[in-house]
């Protein structure tokens, strides 16, 4: 049985996953002492919160009328599952945020959460009607910016 994914819902986990990052910065802002690192996770979630604005506006413009291929069950559900590991359930959430006490351990949960995300949208952009990539990697280049940005605060060891 073939299944079809629709630019609509890859946008709106888009939205979610934005949501849960600007949380996420917010929970590292208030548990690191570092004055410089608090100021680089509001950062942060400052952008995650453009972000979804973004994606929001991308959402609003969708052309619904694109016809979209079909895929096996098996991979759709592949990704799925996988979208609820990188979402995440409000106690996988609690669970995962448990396990971050510190600046470093902020900065590794990010840089994770980071590519899983990368990867999700790689996966999804094979999915969809090949005019909507362009959408789907402008999401990965935001996710980009944030991964190297986390590499490169890891790297120099200012935390």
């Amino acid at each position: 049985m073939a299944i079809s994914f629709d630019i609509n819902d890859i946008l709106k986990v888009a939205v979610k996953i934005e949501e849960n990052g600007e949380k996420f910065y917010h929970y590292a802002e208030d548990i690191t002492k570092n004055k410089d690192m608090k100021k680089v996770f509001k950062h942060l979630a400052d952008e995650e919160t453009n972000h979804k604005k973004i994606f929001k506006d991308m959402l609003s413009k969708v052309d619904k009328s694109e016809s979209m291929e079909g895929y096996p069950e098996e991979y759709v559900t592949y990704l799925r599952t996988y979208v609820d590991k990188v979402i995440f359930t409000k106690q996988a959430k609690e669970a995962d945020f448990s396990a971050v006490k510190d600046t470093l351990s902020a900065i590794n949960f990010a840089i994770q959460r980071e590519l899983d995300s990368i990867l999700y949208y790689q996966e999804m952009k094979n999915l969809i009607h090949r005019s909507q990539e362009i959408m789907i990697e402008r999401i990965i280049d935001e996710e980009r910016k944030h991964f190297i940005k986390l590499q490169q605060i890891k790297k120099q060891g200012k935390l």
